[in-house]
Formats: structure tokens, sequence, C-alpha cells
């Protein structure tokens, strides 16, 4: 390219994209911007024919718009911005530059002023009527002088635009103006947090598969209660994961309404229209009540409800986690990417990760109980305490959303122990229940009494220092003479669990029902 060789090289670059697609594609796009500027080549053919061959890759469709809008091809340029965000609708700066270049191709008729209501829709109420100096407003360098990011914004856009930014303001407050921007995070920062969540119980749906009929301990009390399956154990984990999910989903349903034009609390003068511009900013409808707009923070408080739950279900998982790499367990491994060493003790391995996941809980739940402290004592409308709600909400959130990264990375690489498991479901007669259930069901004999005849075998087993499943027939027709061969179909662990057979249950017939549930579901999900 240096050499201006622009054909060999479009050759060359995609002979790179076809090698390593995701490390080729940005020295591709530095390429293209000094061919650009040299000229000589058809950067726009090449990059169509690019983006043929790798179609779900959001950054070059987004250079693609960015090029187009540069050589005035806005409609081809907006194209191109929606292709990166259906491939990922998180792509920040396709959103941006698609926002600019439906701005721009609304340009002031005859040079008019125009009217709020006018400005409103052309702006869509994020951007003004600018392309080229979005960039400049997005990093805009913040100065105390002038009080507020609000201000800030507003001072630059006088330097952009001009006098015109002086309708930006009209009809407007910072009591609505900040809630709208407020909930336009959460909603945003709720969404990322159900992505997340879905990564999760998808990898757990897959160690689950994996571990249809390897044999665990169950616990109650921290005892060892009764032998289940590792796959079961797990889909648990994804019935939690579940509900926090459908919680964060029932949350936006009341998040997303719209507090725009509430002004400072009771609306406002100007005839502006609230259904527009809340339809206008992904809202589904205006909030009905312009005090209650401008003073509720429990579009803050149920989010960060849900966020606590889902963050003692991800500290319950991580304990299981501590306990299980411990040497009185020893159920799971961890790789070294996952664990630290020890700064005095060269041994250890410490599951540091899964430590710091049951941590952020105490933060998370903090947050919640913080802002339920700023707002119970609060009248209506609007009142300063209100400020406390953001760096609290932020700090909650930003830690969930790595607490769930930490969490899928050991799911996604922990490995069980197979028989160290299967060996501990056979520990403290775990099967005892089972044997208890089969004098009922087998040989009629009330529930009372078969506890205690199995009370009675287990105490002999202590004394003789042996499994249940290491009794003979002869020791077992001791205790009652009514019993046959057919109970030793339950004294195993394996066997135990295969006769779990009603709905939810751990065999692994039904583990394997249930998996299919929960994958045919994820898949019904992404349509």
């Amino acid at each position: 390219m240096d050499s201006r060789f622009y054909d060999r090289a479009s050759v060359e670059y995609n002979k790179a994209l076809q090698i390593n697609a995701q490390q080729s594609i940005p020295i591709v796009k530095r390429q293209f911007e000094d061919a650009e500027a040299a000229g000589g080549l058809d950067l726009l053919s090449l990059g169509q024919s690019l983006l043929v061959s790798f179609p779900n890759n959001p950054e070059l469709a987004n250079f693609l718009g960015n090029l187009c809008r540069r050589h005035s091809q806005p409609r081809k340029a907006e194209n191109y911005y929606k292709h990166a965000l259906r491939v990922n609708p998180d792509y920040e700066w396709a959103s941006y530059n698609l926002a600019a270049t439906l701005a721009h191709s609304y340009q002031y008729d005859n040079n008019a002023k125009l009217s709020i209501s006018v400005f409103e829709v052309r702006s869509r109420f994020v951007l003004p009527p600018f392309e080229d100096e979005l960039a400049q407003l997005i990093d805009i360098e913040f100065n105390e002088k002038f009080e507020d990011i609000h201000m800030n914004i507003e001072k630059r856009l006088f330097q952009i635009i001009g006098e015109d930014a002086g309708y930006v303001h009209t009809g407007r407050s910072r009591n609505d103006q900040v809630v709208t921007d407020f909930k336009i995070w959460i909603k945003l920062a709720t969404t990322e947090i159900v992505k997340s969540l879905n990564k999760i119980i998808n990898n757990t749906i897959k160690l689950s598969e994996n571990n249809i009929y390897t044999i665990m301990p169950g616990f109650t009390h921290m005892q060892i209660a009764q032998p289940v399956t590792f796959g079961h154990h797990l889909l648990a984990y994804v019935e939690m994961l579940e509900r926090d999910k459908n919680r964060f989903h029932d949350a936006l349903k009341r998040i997303n309404q719209s507090p725009l034009g509430a002004a400072a609390l009771a609306g406002t003068t100007f005839p502006i229209d609230r259904e527009m511009t809340s339809k206008a900013l992904g809202f589904t409808n205006p909030m009905a009540n312009s005090i209650d707009a401008v003073s509720s923070r429990d579009f803050i408080i149920e989010p960060l409800a849900a966020a606590s739950i889902l963050a003692s279900h991800l500290s319950r998982f991580s304990e299981e986690i501590i306990l299980w790499v411990s040497e009185g367990f020893d159920f799971i491994e961890l790789p070294d990417s996952l664990a630290t060493g020890s700064s005095i003790m060269p041994q250890k391995k410490n599951p540091d990760i899964a430590e710091l996941v049951r941590g952020k809980n105490g933060r998370v739940i903090g947050a919640l109980m913080s802002i339920l402290v700023v707002m119970k004592g609060l009248p209506l409308a609007y009142s300063k305490d209100l400020q406390e709600d953001k760096e609290l909400t932020f700090d909650a959130i930003d830690n969930i959303l790595n607490s769930l990264e930490a969490i899928n990375a050991i799911i996604k690489k922990l490995k069980p122990k197979k028989e160290n498991l299967s060996s501990a479901a056979q520990k403290s007669y775990s099967t005892a229940t089972d044997l208890a259930d089969w004098l009922v069901s087998n040989l009629n004999i009330p529930f009372r009494e078969a506890h205690k005849i199995t009370g009675n075998i287990v105490r002999y087993c202590e004394k003789k220092k042996i499994k249940l499943s290491e009794l003979t027939i002869k020791e077992l027709k001791s205790f009652n003479k009514k019993i046959n061969d057919d109970i030793f179909n339950v004294l195993d662990a394996e066997q135990s669990v295969n006769q779990k057979k009603s709905f939810g249950s751990t065999s692994p017939l039904m583990v394997k029902k249930s998996a299919a549930k929960w994958i045919k579901k994820l898949q019904n999900e992404k349509k």
C-alpha cells in the first residue's frame, strides 16, 4: 500500500482476512484511510466485497457507513449503519453515526430558525442536525465553569451550530432531562445484564449436558443427604438465573416510560408532543403524571432489587466453587487462569475470582439499601437528595456485570472430578432415604416403622464400618424378614438416582429432558 500498488494490496489484504479476520480488519481500515487520502483505489467496492466475506463484523459495516457519509451518500451510509446494528445492536458508534446521518438528512429550510417542536423532530432529541462534528460533541472536554454536563454540551452546540443551540433547553428542566438520561442508561444496563445471564445459562446447560450421569452427593445442613447428579445440581442454578432474568425483563416494562416533558414538575406551556418524543427515544409511552415523572426512583430500585437477588445467587454459586476446590471436598478443578497462588505458601491454589464475586454481593445489596433509605422520607417532588442515586447505581451495575463475566468464565472452564464426586456420594449412607422409601412402597410398612428400621440398619453399618450396599441379604433380613433381593436396586448411589423419575427429579432421564427443554427455550428466544 505504501508503494501505491493498490490492486495488489487489496488481494493481499483479502488473504490476511481469510487467515485472521478479527486482527486484520483494523489494519485494513487504517490502510483504507491512507489509500483514501492518497487516491487511486475504489475503497467502497473493496469494502463491499469484504463485507460479503465477513457479514457479521459490525466494525467493518460501520467503517463503510462512514466512508459513504464522507462521499455524500447518506442513504448508503444509513444502510451500512443499520447492518452493523443488526449484527450487534449494542455497537455504540454505529448508533451515533446513524443518528447523526438521520439528523443531517433534515437540513434547515432556507436557513430559517426552527421552532422547538421542529428542532425536536429533526434532532430526534438525541443529536443536533450536524454530522462531521459529532465526535467533538461526544468527546467534549468538561469545563467546571459551565456548572454541569448539560451546560457544557449546550456551550459546545453554540460553537457548532450557532444561536440555534439556544432552543435546546426550551420546555425542559434538569429534573426531567436528567431522569430521562438515567432511564435510558438503566434500560441499556438492564439489557446488558440480561445478555450476560443468557450466556451463563447457555454455558451452564452445556456443562449440565456433559454431566447428566455424573453422580455427586446432595446436601442438607451441609451434611451429605442423598445422591444426585452433577447435571441436576447445575440446572438448579439455571432455574434461579432464569427467574433473575425474568425479574429484569419485568422491570424493563415499568422502566420504559418517558419522563421527558414533565419539565420541573408541572409540565410546560410549549406545545410539545410527548407521545412522539417518548417513541423517538425508544420508550413505550410518556409517564402520565409530571410530578411522579421527576420525583420517582423506583425505576432504579426495581433493577437494583433484581440485581441484589441475582448477586445472592452468584454468591451462593461462588461459595460452592470455593468449597468444591478445597481439599476437604476436591470435587472440581479450576485452571490456573482462574486461581492464584499464595504469597507465602507455594502449595496453595486460591479460588480468588469466586471469592471476589462473593464479596461483591455486599456492594450490590448495599446500593439497594442506600437508595431505599434516601427515598423513604422525601416529600414530592424533586429534592437534591436524589443526586445520590447515580453513583451507587453505577457501582452496583458495574459489579454485577463483572461478577457475571467472572462466573461465566468459571462455568466454561471448571472440570468436575467425577471419581471424587461419585465416591463422596456413597458416603454417610446417602441412600438411607431410598431404603426407607423401598420398605414403604414394596413391603407396605408404615413410614414411621420404615424410618426406624432404616435407622437400625445404618447404626449397624456404622458399627461394622461398611456401606449400605455392602450388606448381605442375610444381614438385611435380620432387621425385617420381608426384605428381599430387590432392595439392592436402591442401595447403590447410581441406582438411587436412576429410580428418581418424578418431574424435576435427579435421574439422568429427567435431567436430559430438562436440559433439552432449556436448549429449545433459548433457541426460541433467539428467533
